[in-house]
């Protein structure tokens, strides 16, 4: 009888996953409508009040995305004011939504990727996520990889989607 071999696991096939990469702890949109005056004016006293009295301890570890989901007209210092209270606290701050958050993690982390180990092999970039991963997160990471990698598939080893193959030059 023949030995099965996995042909896969004893290539030179480096894979990707950036599940494995999501960092842990609890995303927050924080709508700050509620502090506004009739949920669209920012009355600065009012609102300074209310910044005051929220209990910033509460955001203890946690992914802060700040945002006003009425059409109210914030000004720039007034979210510069909750991340001066959230970020001694909080694990990250930014202004917009949960996938701008996410976006701005992974630009963080596939920035400081170490890629030594991908140069000149064969690189699958792993799909079908069960956590959030923005689609820019992908993008970044191709981009990272076209000038070392010898090619990029997307996909499973057992499906992929051919990306991109480095051609010979003389």
């Amino acid at each position: 009888m023949d030995k099965i071999v996995n042909r896969v696991a004893n290539s030179n096939l480096k894979n990707i996953d950036l599940e494995d990469f999501y960092l842990s702890g609890e995303r927050l949109l924080f709508d700050i409508k509620d502090w506004l005056y009739q949920g669209i004016i920012l009355k600065e006293n009012d609102f300074r009040e209310k910044v005051n009295a929220y209990n910033w301890s509460s955001l203890e570890g946690k992914y802060i995305a700040f945002c006003c989901t009425t059409e109210a007209i914030i000004p720039s210092w007034a979210y510069l004011l909750l991340t001066t209270k959230a970020s001694p606290y909080a694990k990250k701050c930014i202004v917009g939504n949960l996938n701008l958050l996410e976006t701005v993690l992974y630009t963080e982390i596939i920035t400081e990727f170490d890629t030594k180990s991908f140069e000149n092999k064969p690189v699958i970039i792993k799909g079908c996520a069960h956590k959030p991963i923005p689609e820019s997160a992908y993008t970044l990471l191709v981009s990272k990889l076209l000038p070392i990698a010898k090619s990029i598939m997307y996909g499973e080893a057992c499906s992929t989607v051919p990306l991109y193959k480095k051609t010979e030059t003389t």
